[in-house]
């Protein structure tokens, strides 16, 4: 075999050992294309889901909030009427008991900014509650007084609007948002 020959051949195989890389090359790079595109989305998907958790957690504890001033608020006025508490008093618990479980899964899940606004918030409403309860047994402290829960739920109502605004703009729905 003549050089020239040799050299074709080797030229003809050269080519063709490109063509099958260029190929398997090609692939390949498809292929992490596609691991990268899969990853990103199960990334986003991820992030969605922790947003909607956490959302979650917000309305769950905004919620619980709402129903534990509305039971204060109730069974203060109950207190001031002759009538039969247990029901009121029920109430109370439960939305009391609703509160701290949202409050513990929140303790858990917010940033720090809601959580010290959502931690003086219960605070703040296990100290009314304490003199609602006195106040319904009878062995009132100074300064309890029906007077004196009222204007402590009223300040309760402005604590709850502060931390349902952390809320909003931790979750990007704030007024602002919206040009208002």
């Amino acid at each position: 075999m003549d050089v020239g020959g040799a050299s074709g051949l080797l030229v003809a195989v050269v080519g063709v050992v490109g063509t099958l890389l260029s190929a398997l090359l090609t692939q390949r790079a498809a292929d992490r294309s596609r691991q990268r595109e899969q990853e990103r989305a199960e990334q986003v998907r991820a992030r969605r889901g922790e947003a909607q958790e956490l959302r979650s957690c917000y309305v769950a504890l905004n919620t619980s909030a709402r129903q534990y001033l509305a039971a204060l608020t109730d069974h203060v006025h109950a207190l001031g009427h002759e009538g039969d508490l247990r029901s009121v008093r029920q109430r109370l618990t439960e939305a009391r008991d609703q509160h701290r479980d949202a409050y513990a899964e929140a303790q858990m899940r917010v940033p720090e900014r809601v959580l010290e606004l959502a931690g003086g918030l219960s605070r703040d409403l296990g100290a009314v509650y304490g003199m609602v309860r006195r106040l319904d047994d009878g062995v009132p402290r100074a300064g309890d007084s029906a007077a004196a829960v009222q204007r402590s739920i009223h300040a309760l109502w402005g604590g709850l609007r502060e931390m349902r605004g952390a809320m909003r703009a931790d979750l990007g729905a704030s007024r602002a948002d919206f040009g208002r």
